[in-house]
Formats: C-alpha cells, structure tokens, sequence
C-alpha cells in the first residue's frame, strides 16, 4: 500500500508547514524531501491551488545562485524562447526523457560499483575509485556521453520529424518546404 501524498502548505507569511509534521520547515528541508524521493504536494493554505513546480524552481533558483550552475546562460535562453511555442510540450517531454536516460545511466554505473566494491559504508573508498576511475576512463566515458548525446540528438530530431509529418497531414495544402524538394532531387 502507497503511503498518501505528503502535504506542505504554504502560507501568506511565505513559510511552509508540513501537515505530516506538523512542523515549519525551510526550502532546504523540502530540498532533502526531494533527495529521499518522498512525494509530497505543496498547496496554498488559503486558495488551495497547487505550488509544487514553482517551489521546485526555487530550489534549483537557490541552487544555480548558490554553488557552480548547471545551467548556462545560453541553456536558459533557450528554455525561455521555446515558452509559448508550438514546440513547448515537446521540449518539455524530451527534456524529462533524457532526464530519465541520464539517471537509469548513472543508476547502472552506481550498481556496477557496488557489485565491483561492495555496499558498505566506504563512501571515501567510491569517490577515490570515482576518481580514479574517470581520470583514467576519461575517453572511454567521452564515447558513452557521445553516445548518449547522439541518443538524444536521435530522438529530438525524430520528434521534430514527427511533428511535420502530422502538420503535413493536418495541412496538406502548404507547399512543401523547399529544403524537403532539394532532398528529393539530390536522391
């Protein structure tokens, strides 16, 4: 049986309740809530609309100012020119599928550790062999994140061409693209 959604409420003042709690709690603790994978909702005490995602961005606001970023300028850039697009649903889609493919890749290396090391409390012994493992692997994991890269380019470019073959379907009226007529003589 699946443990009920854990509710945060958020209140006018600015500060988070925890209902499971019954506690305050501050960012950084719905940060670690994260980091343990615990579900949970965050909610407006008063209107009860949903605050989730936008207390999310303020961890990863507090994170990008805080530390090195993750995200460079002209990433960001690009998240904001997609908003409003047609290709918006489909960025965002992409994004969590590549998301996922990075995270089952880093699961599967930590597996392979710990088969390798054991499952112990050697956290000192795995960041070494981490280490060491990618200074001396460096090319070798180069190919694999070429290859994952050239992965997502795939599937991006698959998506694109998905979306023109319904919107020539939807429209079959439009002249084709003129790039598409010099494909066809070239072949």
């Amino acid at each position: 049986m699946t443990e009920p959604v854990r509710l945060i409420k958020k209140y006018p003042n600015r500060r988070l309740y925890d209902t499971k709690t019954s506690a305050y709690i501050t960012l950084g603790d719905v940060k670690e809530l994260v980091l343990k994978f615990e579900v949970f909702k965050v909610v407006d005490a008063k209107t009860h609309d949903d605050l989730t995602r936008s207390i999310l961005l303020q961890i990863i606001l507090e994170e990008e100012t805080g530390g090195v970023p993750m995200f460079s300028s002209e990433l960001l850039s690009g998240f904001i020119r997609f908003y409003g697009s047609t290709m918006q649903g489909m960025l965002g889609k992409y994004l969590e599928n590549n998301m996922k493919t990075f995270v089952d890749f880093q699961n599967k290396l930590q597996d392979q550790s710990r088969s390798m090391y054991g499952s112990g409390d050697n956290t000192h012994l795995q960041t070494d062999f981490w280490n060491q493992f990618l200074n001396f692997q460096q090319p070798a994991m180069q190919s694999v994140m070429t290859a994952y890269m050239d992965q997502s380019k795939k599937m991006f470019q698959s998506m694109q061409d998905q979306l023109q073959s319904q919107t020539r379907n939807i429209f079959p009226t439009f002249p084709p693209n003129p790039g598409d007529k010099a494909d066809k003589t070239e072949k």
